[in-house]
């Protein structure tokens, strides 16, 4: 599989994720206690999308920052894996979102000590996900609509983070899982709730013959809804940190949520793509409409 082939899996992924669990603003969505999240933490932040994975519709809270992710894996030998991305996420009042996100040291990456750079804009007014490709001047459309007007496969998504959560609870219950609250303090120039999650698995649990603990912790602005600073220590696979910094609250250019017209735009669900040559209507800014 080709660099490129096998971020597009990568990030086509997030991305579906995204799509899947769009649902409204409330208390508890992706908030402090982890709520929205996969439980125990994730591999989000090592793709830089941990501030605003999981598809969340927020409005009215525009801003734009700089977003860092770093991990890095000791092995028994003493050999050192670092992986990083750096990039940019824009979100709009309306709730779109714009992610730029440049990899390096991760899958064919490493071996070559390239870089991959993916654009990924959220326009939930318009009921779209794209990824753009800077490279080739093509966008992937998805739509994350069905027929009766629902977030796409929200149904699914809901299921999942029942049992996500139920899941939550039975740790809790047994013992294995810890959650605590760090309080509130100024986290790269935002008022921040901070959460730290302790996981562990039981000697026995994976074959293991001595207790593994998983720490995770999150920083997450009530005010932009989105987490800006996490860090997750695994004995198993490294320390994992994100962070967003250089945060502005300001509205992002509307040219941000829109595909380029000299793109070309492949439209499909979730499968196999539909090729349409030249500039799509899709392309022009979607009308800004209240839910």
């Amino acid at each position: 599989m080709t660099r490129s082939g096998w971020l597009n899996v990568v990030l086509g992924g997030a991305l579906m994720l995204g799509a899947g669990t769009v649902r409204a603003q409330g208390p508890g969505a992706g908030g402090p206690r982890g709520e929205g999240h996969p439980p125990f933490g994730g591999p989000m932040e090592l793709i830089g999308f941990e501030g605003m994975h999981g598809g969340k519709l927020v409005k009215g809270a525009p801003f734009s920052a700089t977003s860092t992710s770093e991990t890095t894996q000791t092995l028994q030998d003493g050999t050192a894996i670092h992986r990083s991305s750096q990039g940019a996420l824009y979100r709009d009042s309306e709730g779109r979102s714009r992610h730029e996100v440049t990899f390096t040291g991760i899958g064919p990456l490493a071996a070559s000590g390239g870089t991959h750079k993916m654009v990924t804009i959220f326009d939930p007014v318009a009921g779209v996900h794209y990824m753009l490709h800077e490279d080739k001047k093509v966008a992937d459309k998805m739509s994350i609509h069905n027929r009766g007007g629902k977030p796409g496969n929200a149904g699914d998504a809901e299921n999942f983070h029942q049992k996500m959560q139920a899941h939550e609870q039975q740790a809790e219950a047994s013992g294995a899982l810890k959650k605590e609250s760090l309080g509130s303090q100024m986290v790269n120039g935002v008022n921040a709730e901070g959460t730290r999650v302790t996981h562990t698995i039981a000697a026995g649990e994976i074959g293991n013959d001595k207790p593994i603990t998983v720490v995770s912790e999150r920083w997450y602005s009530p005010d932009l809804q989105t987490v800006v600073k996490s860090s997750r220590s695994d004995p198993r696979f490294g320390t994992t940190t994100f962070s967003l910094t250089n945060i502005q609250k300001a509205e992002p250019a509307a040219t941000l949520f829109t595909v380029p017209a000299d793109y070309t735009v492949k439209e499909g669900k979730r499968g196999g793509a539909r090729h349409h040559g030249g500039p799509s209507p899709a392309v022009a800014p979607a009308p800004v409409t209240n839910n």
